[in-house]
């Protein structure tokens, strides 16, 4: 029987005890985005990854979705560092938003994940201090003695991180997968992870997307043929659509523009950045005279051009979305051929495949995951996992980064290793775990909520602002206007009831109206003259009407002005 974090210890968490190793997630629990793990130990705070999660239909008007970071508001002083395990948007995505807390925080991340980082904080007119760690190295920050480990991901120069502490060792995976012949050499070092094994690990924190997916994640270097065979069959130009931070995946795509006489043109901000920083710093290998400008490609015929583009989510304003739309000066159509590089991150499903949709209505071959071998995932699937509970034989398991039944899944296999049931930690965001003593245990829950990012507003959105836009979405506007006097008790002028996205004529309204004004005059008889209490009646009247006569629940704005 699995230990159900959400089935007991949900309370207040006791007060941390000195020597005591406490964890608790503020993101990448029950969902796959905005990764955040909090440490603290003797009054300091270390934390691992701080990034982002896209926003879903449901979140109309939202640009991204951080981890609650107003959690550590009043705990700033005590941050001793952010150590950031690799270069994705979900890990690095928010931590600009919490540097504008506090600016000083120290950064430690590899070489290329800095460098991703230090282009988001230009943005943000941030001069973050960062530390470039290696694979091998160890630091020391406060009661955190930390070792890197390299580990194989979709992205170069991932790490792992081991945590030393007085109430044990903690060793976090981060994203992570065990390819034995990755694009750039650098496999996961499982040698350090037998080390720390021997040594006795204490809380094993292991990537869980991929746990429910049997056997081994395949081989990158089984994608690169795959590309070139359909970039060599396709007579008009190639799309190829992936994250913008997917470094092995450009790669592949330079290759194969090469092998096929054909130039590539880089499109979106972040890709052009990004693969910017990856070739400079020499992880990128880019042939020369192989990639061009956009305004370059207008002189090229379509034959030899392969775009490599963002938008792999089918979020509204990556540059695939507005190719479909029309917005966009490359505009897909017959003889193309559109790639989508990349996996489905849950929740965008039916986003990509309208976008698909609207590819094929254009004339466009679409290959994707589901039809050709055009991408393998970045995590390690559970014959990976099973290999590494083996190899390192924790004493604890907490399963992070994925969704509720990713972790139900990665412990079940850490059980099947012989790792005792209730030493199996099946967490939520908010779960708070104490380690001491080669014990792990939940001790309790925090609250926590999603901060969301919409425009320059941070955290100032809520649940209920997302409904109401959905509200506004799907059933309408209606709004009542009626003017009161004070003296009489009686309305001025006729009642105006104006609606939006309500499929009615006017005149459908003008049954309401008497309903609304015989309301109205009885609360005014009886004395009211509070301006928000006739318009709560006013809002309880139309809403049962609309309601019954219509069917729907529009938003209702009700508005009495009341004169002397």
């Amino acid at each position: 029987m699995l230990n159900i974090a959400t089935e007991k210890n949900n309370g207040i968490p006791p007060k941390l005890t000195k020597n005591t190793l406490r964890t608790y997630p503020l993101g990448g629990l029950g969902e796959v985005g905005r990764n955040m793990t909090v440490y603290e130990l003797n009054g300091k705070i270390l934390i691992v990854d701080c990034g982002v999660l896209f926003p879903e239909e449901e979140q109309p008007g939202i640009d991204l979705i951080l981890p609650d970071i107003a959690k550590l508001e009043d705990r700033l002083n005590d941050i001793v560092g952010i150590v950031l395990t690799h270069g994705h948007e979900d890990h690095i995505g928010g931590v600009p938003y919490l540097l504008k807390m506090r600016q000083d925080i120290p950064l430690y991340g590899s070489q290329l994940t800095l460098a991703l980082l230090q282009a988001k904080c230009k943005e943000h007119r941030l001069t973050p201090k960062m530390h470039v760690v290696a694979a091998g190295e160890t630091t020391k920050l406060a009661g955190f003695e930390l070792e890197f480990v390299a580990v194989n991901h979709s992205i170069p120069d991932a790490l792992a991180v081991a945590i030393r502490t007085v109430a044990g060792l903690v060793l976090a995976t981060g994203d992570f997968k065990m390819d034995q012949l990755p694009l750039d050499g650098r496999i996961t070092d499982l040698r350090a992870f037998a080390k720390l094994g021997e040594e006795g690990v204490d809380l094993f924190q292991a990537d869980s997307t991929n746990a429910d997916v049997p056997g081994f994640t395949p081989l990158e270097k089984e994608i690169g043929p795959v590309l070139e065979q359909v970039v060599s069959r396709t007579i008009g130009k190639v799309i190829v659509v992936s994250f913008s931070s997917h470094v092995h995946r450009v790669q592949q795509v330079l290759d194969a523009a090469q092998a096929n006489d054909r130039q590539v043109v880089l499109l979106g901000r972040s890709m052009v950045r990004n693969m910017k920083i990856a070739a400079d710093l020499g992880y990128l290998r880019v042939p020369k005279g192989i990639l061009i400008s956009e305004a370059q490609a207008a002189d090229v015929p379509d034959e030899y051009l392969v775009y490599m583009s963002t938008g792999s989510q089918g979020e509204p304003m990556a540059v695939l979305s507005r190719m479909v739309k029309g917005d966009h000066r490359v505009v897909p159509g017959k003889d193309d051929t559109v790639i989508l590089a990349s996996s489905l991150i849950p929740g965008n499903e039916n986003a990509v495949f309208r976008v698909i949709d609207g590819l094929v209505r254009m004339g466009c071959n679409v290959v994707h995951k589901g039809n050709a071998k055009v991408h393998v995932s970045g995590h390690a699937a559970a014959g990976e996992l099973l290999y590494c509970y083996n190899i390192i034989k924790p004493k604890n398991v907490m399963p992070i980064h994925g969704e509720y039944r990713h972790l139900v899944a990665n412990a079940s296999l850490a059980i099947q290793t012989g790792i005792s049931p209730e030493r199996a930690l099946i967490c939520e965001n908010g779960s708070v775990v104490d380690l001491r003593a080669g014990v792990a245990k939940i001790v309790g829950k925090i609250e926590t909520e999603s901060m969301y990012i919409d425009g320059k507003s941070v955290g100032k959105i809520t649940e209920h602002d997302l409904q109401t836009r959905m509200t506004l979405g799907s059933e309408g506007f209606v709004s009542a206007i009626a003017v009161v006097s004070a003296k009489t008790g009686k309305l001025v002028n006729s009642l105006e009831i104006h609606a939006r996205g309500v499929a009615e004529e006017a005149r459908v309204f003008d049954e309401i109206k008497p309903q609304l004004i015989k309301a109205l005059e009885k609360e005014l008889a009886a004395g009211e003259r509070d301006r928000k209490a006739l318009q709560k009646q006013m809002r309880q009247v139309l809403g049962r009407w609309l309601g019954m006569k219509l069917r729907r629940r529009a938003v209702i704005m009700p508005v009495v002005v009341v004169i002397d």
